[in-house]
């Protein structure tokens, strides 16, 4: 079966007794991990057991496929059930994972692992179509995604956030959930003996060349800075910040610099309705917008914003390299934003 987004979390605490194996796919390398460890953990207090935790590398099961069938019907020495975990699998290993939904009598929970594989992947389909199985989709988080993960990895802390530091993080982190995560514990570590993280204390801890390239490429499509995107999208590919994650900060910025030349059709100076946003604009990012507002009329941004949302749905729903979108979407805004 394919666990429904909404799923997840109740799943992942109590899974279905017949569920036997999980397929965790997808472009959040972070969460595909942090969702498999939940879930081994439901079969086993100590995860550095060698009798009852069984690590196979996708290259080992691809070429020996009756392996993993073998592994999972295999009795754990000390007793109790195993769990046995592959890493880094791709469609190489149907051939294995069919084999074994045709045994039966193996009681082992199989955990997957498969970073990138797309959603109509043979190996996705194989898991969604048996009744023993389970396949769950792993993708950057989305803003209130992002937020909820910091606010509980900062109360765990004894810490709250402001809403302005919120937002900034919202906006700049990026939405690996592993990367989400790490960066929450260093600024819970940079903060320690507050009470309240503030603005101040996010862009000091975080405010890092990832967050920084975001912010230029960006800058650099919608103001027509083909260079400067360039050189971003160099940096953030290097960081390892993913497309997505940059495709929906490019969506939110669309979407505010609409609503400021929406104003400025009306009427209003540029600068009072950059003033006007809520959250606000800060002085380091408020020069640069009013130069894009000259640029852009409501529909032409009406026009990136389908660019991007299609670009965003493609690296969701197809094979295609993310990069590969991400940099063509961006682009495409850079040659409107020049021909502005």
């Amino acid at each position: 079966m394919k666990v429904a987004d909404r799923s997840v979390d109740s799943f992942l605490k109590r899974p279905d007794a017949k569920i036997r194996a999980v397929l965790f796919y997808g472009s959040d390398l972070g969460l595909i991990r942090e969702r498999a460890t939940q879930i081994a953990k439901t079969v086993l207090a100590d995860l550095s057991d060698p009798f009852r935790l069984v690590e196979l590398a996708a290259k080992t099961v691809r070429e020996d496929p009756a392996r993993l069938a073998d592994e999972a019907a295999a009795i754990a020495f000390t007793g109790g059930r195993k769990a046995v975990w592959v890493k880094d699998a791709t469609d190489g290993i149907a051939e294995a994972a069919a084999s074994l939904f045709e045994r039966t009598g193996w009681d082992a929970l199989v955990i997957v692992e498969a970073p990138e594989l797309a959603t109509r992947s043979k190996l996705v389909e194989l898991f969604a179509d048996d009744d023993a199985a389970a396949a769950i989709g792993c993708y950057p988080d989305r803003e209130a995604a992002i937020e909820r993960v910091v606010e509980e990895t900062l109360a765990s802390h004894g810490l709250e956030i402001a809403p302005d530091a919120l937002a900034f993080i919202s906006e700049h982190l990026g939405g690996d959930r592993g990367v989400t995560r790490a960066e929450a514990e260093k600024l819970a570590l940079f903060c320690a003996g507050q009470k309240t993280v503030t603005r101040a204390d996010a862009m000091a801890a975080i405010g890092d060349s990832a967050a920084v390239g975001v912010e230029d490429a960006i800058a650099g499509a919608f103001e027509g800075d083909g260079v400067r995107l360039s050189r971003a999208l160099g940096r953030l590919k290097g960081d390892g910040v993913a497309p997505v994650a940059i495709l929906i900060a490019a969506q939110r910025h669309a979407q505010r610099l609409q609503l400021v030349a929406s104003a400025v059709a009306s009427g209003a100076p540029a600068a009072s309705a950059i003033r006007a946003l809520r959250p606000p604009v800060f002085f380091d990012a408020a020069a640069s917008l009013e130069r894009q507002a000259k640029r852009w009329s409501s529909a032409q941004l009406g026009r990136a914003i389908s660019l991007l949302t299609e670009a965003d749905l493609r690296c969701r729903s197809t094979g295609s390299p993310a990069q590969a979108i991400l940099g063509q979407a961006l682009q495409a805004i850079d040659g409107l934003a020049r021909r502005r």
